[in-house]
């Protein structure tokens, strides 16, 4: 028999019921120390004060409105992200599946108001992760998110990472732009290089393409820089930002130069709920702290101990796991076997700790931005007896 809610999730036996900071506490009456975040979501922790007390103020004035109407609030957040980052322009969306589908669509508007409808597809890279709507799945092109869902929606081709000949060879004229993430989540932790992304940019350049950065998952200080690609020096054309973006509250964005964002006329798109105040009342609360004065760069503080405790956790165990792979706190540690990183999940859950499986055989930490060296002590104790623990299964 079906369960209520419908089976898409292949659920942990884990029931949380509050948080506070770095912690979840779940039904069990256990403490967990949350390095999973929501997968990358709950930016600056549960229940952080000041996204609390912006949450309750709006919420006893003013909910939803229609985008009928001028919102304060979505024109404060837009301003703020434009004075930040390369864009000129912000259309506001509820996630970052939304926020990735803007992007195609803006990518097709803008080659048609220029005179070349014909160019509309876009070229992606192996081991992608662009969210769960059709075309989404379509631009990943991984069989366990497109089995079952053919014939996959038409325009989206797809390169091998990070092979710059394979990418200009895909490039035909009805190519209309490249997307890619600055750091593949789902498909491994693994870090775009730098000139890699510059040539990117070139390509794009040359051949008149529009160059999309998915940031869903990188974005928002997670690097230590409000959106990744600021390693590469690299300006994106278009990029789609959601997860840490609201800090836990649904919300996404699709940021724009002004030479795209002028196709995508009155009518052009829509949303219902995007940029509404209460959503946008939390989106400027998170802004307030993650552009607050040293913030991102203690990111980078504590990135870089995590990391380098995360290396000594491997050399202690080198039959459960090979490698760290990551940038900033977008960090993972490869597994030996294959199906071994669902397996270290699992009993790191039972040590107290919250983590996330991905793609390549790779465990997730993606832990808040207010993470200390002391709560990074903490997870390293609970890794490694969990990796001994899975040592010992497979031994």
């Amino acid at each position: 028999m079906i369960t209520p809610v419908m089976p898409t999730y292949a659920r942990y036996e884990l029931s949380l019921e509050r948080g506070e900071g770095v912690y979840v506490y779940g039904t069990d009456g256990r403490r967990y120390l949350d390095l999973a975040a929501g997968i990358a979501v709950d930016s600056l922790g549960h229940c952080h004060p000041h996204l609390v007390e912006a949450l309750k103020k709006q919420a006893e004035t003013l909910w939803h409105v229609s985008n009928l109407y001028n919102i304060p609030g979505q024109e404060r957040m837009a301003e703020r992200l434009v004075a930040n980052t390369f864009a000129d322009a912000v259309f506001f969306n509820n996630s970052g599946g939304e926020a990735v589908e803007m992007g195609f669509k803006m990518m097709r508007k803008y080659h048609a108001a220029n005179g070349q409808p014909e160019r509309f597809r876009v070229i992606s890279v192996e081991g992608a992760f662009h969210g769960r709507s059709l075309a989404c799945i379509a631009a990943g092109n991984q069989e366990k998110h497109t089995a079952g869902f053919g014939p996959l929606v038409d325009g989206f081709d797809q390169v091998a990472f990070g092979n710059l000949n394979e990418m200009r060879g895909a490039i035909t004229p009805e190519t209309a732009g490249i997307v890619i993430e600055p750091v593949q989540g789902e498909g491994g932790i693994r870090h775009v290089d730098n000139n890699y992304m510059r040539e990117l940019r070139d390509i794009a350049d040359e051949f008149g393409l529009l160059l999309m950065m998915d940031e869903v998952q990188s974005g928002v200080g997670r690097t230590g820089k409000l959106y990744a690609h600021e390693h590469s020096g690299v300006t994106p054309d278009i990029l789609a930002s959601a997860k840490g973006l609201g800090g836990g509250f649904p919300m996404g964005a699709t940021l724009a130069t002004e030479t795209v964002a002028a196709a995508m006329t009155a009518g052009s798109h829509g949303s219902t709920f995007g940029g509404n105040p209460l959503a946008m009342a939390v989106g400027n609360a998170v802004l307030d702290v993650v552009l607050s004065d040293g913030f991102l760069d203690n990111v980078s503080n504590v990135a870089e101990y995590l990391s380098a405790e995360l290396g000594k956790v491997v050399e202690r165990n080198p039959d459960v796991l090979s490698e760290v792979r990551g940038i900033g706190l977008i960090s993972g540690v490869k597994c030996q076997k294959e199906g071994q990183n669902g397996e270290l999940v699992k009993v790191c859950i039972g040590e107290g700790l919250l983590s996330v499986p991905a793609g390549d055989n790779v465990t997730r930490l993606v832990p808040p931005l207010i993470i200390t060296p002391e709560h990074v002590d903490e997870a390293m104790g609970m890794l490694d007896t969990a990796c001994r623990a899975v040592a010992g299964k497979a031994g």
